[in-house]
């Protein structure tokens, strides 16, 4: 939970707002998803509830507690994957079960059970200078899935990845995400990803950054079935899906522009 945030920095011998007044909770098993302008801070706001940065004022909450600094209870999904390049698929996976003290025998059904959710069957040996970049974002996420944190924290995790890989990597996502929900906040620059993905999209104001509006994806998605869709490219050429795609784009424009935009009409609930 984000409880009136603000955020400020330094910057030579001037004090600048980089969030202001932020205020909204992420539920239980619940995905949501941030977008907003360049520079109006998405990162910090994912940062602060990692317990990587801190509010100027106001309070970062995971469950009853401030977060007061990285703990067992978050994992953290980066743009650049992270992994250990010395270490095999499967170690990379089970690094933080081992820091952790999991006993061998479980810690082994737990990386197996990721590999194959995550479809890296054949590659448990492989270093990830063998894999592609998809496949090594799927190691990334296994390993902070396998940890079995509350909170799952994504910054980024496709930015780096190419379009049609992207995609994949999208529908693998919702697919885990369906076989083990988890508490997520997923920041994002794509429009389109945050729709898909998102139960929430939270869209942000130019810097510094406040609260726009907060979308409901989940009733639209429920509504409209969007889960028996199998590819992303079928779920983004229902209406539903465009007009809440055309109803973000319009208040991002309305940020660059600096001037009000007609907005588009809420969908009937």
């Amino acid at each position: 939970m984000f409880r009136n945030v603000k955020r400020a920095f330094r910057r030579s011998d001037q004090e600048v707002l980089a969030l202001d007044d932020v205020s909204f909770e992420v539920g239980e098993k619940e995905f949501v998803a941030i977008v907003g302008p360049s520079g109006c801070g998405k990162t910090t706001l994912l940062r602060m509830a990692a317990g990587l940065d801190f509010p100027s004022a106001g309070s970062v909450l995971v469950g009853a507690h401030e977060v007061a600094g990285p703990g067992p209870d978050r994992a953290v999904v980066f743009q650049q994957f992270a992994l250990f390049p010395w270490k095999t698929v499967e170690e990379n996976i089970g690094f933080g079960l081992r820091c952790r003290g999991t006993p061998s025998d479980a810690r082994a059904a737990i990386v197996a059970r990721y590999v194959e959710l995550m479809g890296l069957q054949g590659y448990e040996r492989a270093y990830p200078q063998q894999l592609s970049g998809g496949m090594q974002q799927r190691v990334a996420i296994a390993r902070s899935y396998a940890l079995d944190p509350d909170v799952l924290l994504m910054d980024e995790p496709f930015g780096a990845l190419d379009a049609q890989t992207r995609v994949v990597m999208q529908e693998e996502l919702i697919k885990l995400c369906r076989v083990n929900p988890r508490t997520a906040l997923f920041i994002t620059h794509s429009v389109e990803e945050a729709v898909y993905l998102a139960d929430r999209v939270v869209v942000m104001t130019r810097s510094p950054g406040r609260i726009r509006e907060i979308l409901d994806i989940a009733s639209v998605r429920r509504r409209e079935a969007w889960e028996k869709l199998e590819h992303v490219e079928e779920v983004m050429d229902l209406e539903s899906f465009v007009h809440l795609r055309t109803r973000i784009w319009r208040m991002l424009r309305e940020q660059q522009e600096g001037a009000a935009v007609p907005g588009v009409p809420a969908q009937p609930a």
